[in-house]
């Protein structure tokens, strides 16, 4: 019997707990597996390990286990599939199927299009865009928030589109607000799947911005939109189709074969 296991990364904040559920229960109405459950790698409960075993405690004997991330990172590459790889081992009778985080997807430029109208309908040609990535020390976020960034600067022709990461990376956030320095209209858009320590931070940071300047807005973080619901429903129809593919290279990063 077939069984998805939603991973969320986790947080402390209640409401971004709570809207994380929120979002898979959405989720789930559009996958046609019998067993699903969700589970964070930290920080919240039940973990990974609980919700794997209710899975199976519910008779699975296949396991399609989805990283509920936007970019793939340490998370995404070692920590959940190390985790995975040790619940397997303990299970060999289960088959289990590692899926991938969002990436770099043409439809999420229409999520953040969204996030932009919501903040202000009167879009300005020449308007600025500051895209927040979480950050990671992995080139590989740097570069797919890039193309991110020049996908929706193409798509919402917008004067430019800047990145920058709240850690780990550069530009930092600090040096991405210097950036903005003298542009007409601004648009501050956290790439951030739900409210958290990190919104809260954003928010926080921008706050005298805001009061000073009519023509900077701050946007809604990604997490509640329903193209974010159809994207995963349709990869799960086609991870659950699929063998079990969890493995390590030599670098003790997961490597799968989609």
């Amino acid at each position: 019997m077939e069984a998805v296991l939603y991973i969320c990364h986790g947080t402390r904040i209640r409401d971004g707990q709570i809207g994380a559920r929120q979002f898979i229960e959405r989720c789930k109405e559009k996958v046609n597996v019998p067993i699903q459950e969700a589970c964070f790698l930290e920080l919240a409960e039940p973990t990974i390990e609980e919700a794997f075993a209710r899975c199976i405690r519910q008779g699975a004997t296949k396991i399609v286990a989805v990283p509920i991330l936007l970019l793939t990172a340490g998370h995404a590459k070692k920590d959940i599939p190390e985790i995975l790889l040790s619940l397997a081992e303990a299970h060999p009778e289960i088959e289990v199927v590692y899926g991938t985080p969002f990436g770099v997807h043409d439809k999420l430029v229409d999520v953040l299009m969204d996030r932009i109208r919501e903040a202000n309908s009167m879009i300005d040609k020449d308007a600025t865009v500051l895209l927040v990535g979480r950050g990671s020390s992995d080139p590989d976020v740097k570069r797919d928030l890039n193309e991110i960034a020049l996908m929706l600067e193409r798509r919402g022709g917008f004067l430019k589109v800047d990145t920058c990461f709240l850690a780990a990376a550069e530009p930092t956030f600090e040096q991405g607000l210097r950036g903005l320095e003298g542009n007409k209209q601004v648009y501050i858009v956290p790439y951030i799947l739900f409210t958290g320590l990190l919104m809260r931070q954003i928010a926080a940071d921008v706050s005298q911005l805001l009061v000073d300047s009519s023509n900077i807005f701050l946007c809604s973080f990604l997490g509640y939109h329903t193209i974010l619901e159809d994207i995963l429903a349709e990869r799960i129809e086609k991870w659950k189709t699929q063998k079990g593919n969890l493995m390590f290279n030599g670098e003790g990063l997961c490597t799968l074969s989609h």
